[in-house]
């Protein structure tokens, strides 16, 4: 017997369609119609209601009060379940700057237990460092700083199995140019941030093949009049897309406004940068080696400096949407498949498409999640 569901609007990759029937068969979604097609089928009701596709959550450190540098795979299996309560469906597990050691036992436990986690699916790894430096340090410790070293990565790549999809590192290391050319020839992506590169040094890693920068604003070099930084070049250059932290926290809207009408929305890609408190009350956690503060909606170092987020990101797409700097389908896309196609994974997630797993969200027109469901099956609802 198949199986569709009805509802007010479906966020298709080419366009919003509705109302009408997706059809869903053995977790796979199938075509979209406007009237229900003859034959026994069964229906799900989502009477006036929005689909969407899974969000796909890029850059996220923990949540539920589990850490990716744990290293521990019922922490990660954890965050995988929680993540269905944010509307997300894929997600890279993001490490912090640390030992090579360190590094390499974390990429080898996800590489174990990435096709086990029980919600969430892991389409990947992302690095954030260790190749940063010390200006715009942010939450990574800089003892561990250093160049690109290619032999590291390829023995992280090989812990893992293979599962590193991005890296990021701050351009005016050296070697960037060598290693950028050399990791993006094997299909991972590079991401540039926790830099006080120039304009120039920026392009010239650009020119190299990165294409992503970290958390847009922060950690970086401001824009300026006389050296345009890191931020001019996420603002310029052309094929690039950029992180964005909509937490009101760590960007003031406005500034959010600026770089969407810039670079284009679907060149921004809604992250969380969400740490182990995501989804945990206020109070004292951990952020890598750091203890970390949690109140008042955000996670601060001692110093009061901002280290990560605890954001969800069912709560950037409302956010973008009621700060009126994008549409609920611009905000719908810059949470899947934005984030996606930044992190070449976009063959695995990111869209409502024929033939594709039937991760999808359901959403209320004030952009609120109603429902999360994970290969057809519905995982997750919020309370009445």
């Amino acid at each position: 017997m198949k199986t569709f569901v009805f509802a007010e609007k479906f966020f298709l990759k080419s366009d919003v369609k509705g109302p009408g029937y997706l059809e869903i068969t053995d977790g796979i979604f199938g075509d979209f119609y406007k009237e229900l097609p003859d034959g026994e089928v069964q229906v799900i009701k989502e009477e006036g209601k929005w689909i969407a596709p899974g969000l796909v959550d890029t850059h996220i450190h923990g949540f539920m009060n589990h850490d990716v540098m744990d290293n521990d795979a019922e922490g990660i299996k954890v965050m995988s379940e929680g993540l269905l309560s944010c509307g997300v469906t894929s997600f890279l597990p993001t490490t912090l700057t640390s030992s090579k050691e360190r590094l390499k036992a974390v990429a080898e436990t996800i590489g174990k237990v990435y096709q086990e986690v029980p919600g969430a699916k892991i389409q990947g790894i992302y690095f954030e460092g260790p190749f940063f430096t010390e200006e715009h340090k942010g939450a990574q410790n800089p003892s561990y700083f250093g160049d690109p070293d290619l032999a590291a990565f390829h023995d992280w790549q090989e812990a893992s199995g293979g599962l590193i999809k991005k890296i990021a590192l701050a351009p005016e290391r050296k070697g960037v140019k060598e290693f950028v050319k050399t990791v993006t020839d094997e299909g991972v992506v590079v991401s540039l941030g926790h830099s006080d590169a120039t304009l120039e040094q920026a392009a010239e890693a650009v020119e190299a093949g990165a294409s992503v920068f970290v958390h847009a604003y922060n950690g970086m070099r401001a824009l300026n009049h006389r050296e345009p930084g890191m931020v001019g070049a996420l603002m310029s250059l052309k094929h690039v897309f950029s992180e964005l932290i909509c937490d009101g926290h760590h960007v003031h809207p406005n500034a959010a406004d600026i770089l969407m009408e810039k670079a284009g929305h679907d060149h921004v890609a809604l992250i969380t940068d969400c740490m182990m408190a995501g989804g945990m009350p206020d109070g004292d956690y951990n952020l890598g080696e750091f203890p970390v503060v949690v109140k008042d909606g955000t996670a601060r170092l001692e110093s009061g400096n901002l280290a990560g987020s605890i954001l969800k990101l069912k709560e950037a797409i409302k956010n973008v949407v009621d700060w009126e700097i994008a549409t609920p389908e611009q905000a719908i896309m810059m949470a899947s498949l934005v984030p996606a196609v930044s992190c070449k994974i976009e063959d695995k997630c990111g869209m409502i498409a024929s033939g594709r797993d039937a991760d999808f969200i359901v959403l209320n027109p004030s952009m609120e999640l109603e429902a999360t469901y994970l290969d057809g099956v519905e995982r997750y609802r919020t309370e009445k």
